[in-house]
């Protein structure tokens, strides 16, 4: 697998770099926890989660296309999905269209999983078709009160993961890939974002196979001073649940201002390999 994916870049001039895993700062996700080093003389040193900030600083470098085949490492993910280490496939293509970069994700994972048909669905029409739920909906309190009372205090974007977790995702993918687009707005912190039907969505897709997800990509957000904005926001968020707020990378902020325009997406490497052996 590895090789058939160096053969896939090489053919269309994607070069593969290796980035840091240990840095000083964390990539910044609300949801997302990050593991702590210690790397002497009373520093703490952060494991990535993802090669994305690397992989930007040299696009903004002028590297052009490129790939990274990395481990990664999240704190507190275990269960059957999910593990505190796992590989991770991302990959930018500068100044290509975002509709052919998700044809060319699609592509990536029919390598492994061929002939499969591509279904594309909004973020919104799969909510209403297999939720039930209205994306524009203020009070959802009452489709989440069956999962958890105490759901109702929750924001509304924990209470959508939990009813997309629960009542789409298990739709999503079956004999195809399902690509899901135009997430809402405030779950994509390094996104664009454009306004649908009176929405601000964002220019984010998610691919699934078999109710699992695969693939999360971006329209990379390009503007520094939104970037920085949003990332503080993260941290508040963060904070509120009574999570530590986390360094900003101030050299990733800095790299937004030369980076290109791009599209990036990371595939989960090993659901990819576990899938495709037909080890469900």
């Amino acid at each position: 697998m590895f090789a058939s994916v160096r053969s896939f870049f090489a053919k269309k001039g994607v070069l593969e770099v290796d980035t840091d895993i240990l840095s000083q700062t964390a990539p910044i996700d609300t949801h997302i926890d990050v593991m702590h080093v210690g790397m002497g003389a009373n520093k703490v040193g952060y494991l990535h989660t993802s090669p994305e900030y690397g992989l930007k600083k040299l696009l903004a470098k002028g590297s052009g296309d490129i790939y990274q085949l990395s481990h990664v490492f999240r704190a507190g993910e275990e269960s059957p999905l999910h593990t505190p280490e796992f590989m991770m496939l991302e990959w930018y293509r500068v100044s290509m269209p975002y509709e052919t970069f998700i044809e060319e994700a699609c592509d990536l994972i029919r390598l492994f999983l061929p002939n499969q048909k591509i279904e594309i669905l909004s973020y919104r029409k799969a909510l209403l078709q297999y939720a039930q739920v209205d994306l524009t909906q203020k009070d959802l309190s009452p489709h989440v009160i069956p999962f958890s009372k105490d759901a109702t205090t929750w924001d509304r974007d924990t209470q959508l993961n939990l009813l997309f977790s629960h009542l789409v995702e298990p739709h999503l993918g079956k004999n195809k890939l399902t690509v899901i687009t135009g997430y809402p707005a405030s779950q994509a912190a390094l996104a664009k974002t454009i306004a649908v039907d009176g929405m601000q969505v964002a220019r984010r897709f998610e691919i699934y196979h078999s109710g699992i997800e695969l693939a999360n990509g971006f329209d990379e957000l390009t503007d520094p001073v939104e970037q920085e904005k949003r990332l503080t926001e993260e941290n508040k968020k963060r904070m509120e649940m009574g999570k530590e707020s986390l360094p900003i990378d101030k050299e990733f902020i800095k790299a937004l201002e030369t980076l290109p325009e791009c599209c990036g997406v990371a595939v989960g490497f090993d659901r990819l390999m576990w899938l495709s052996t037909q080890a469900l």
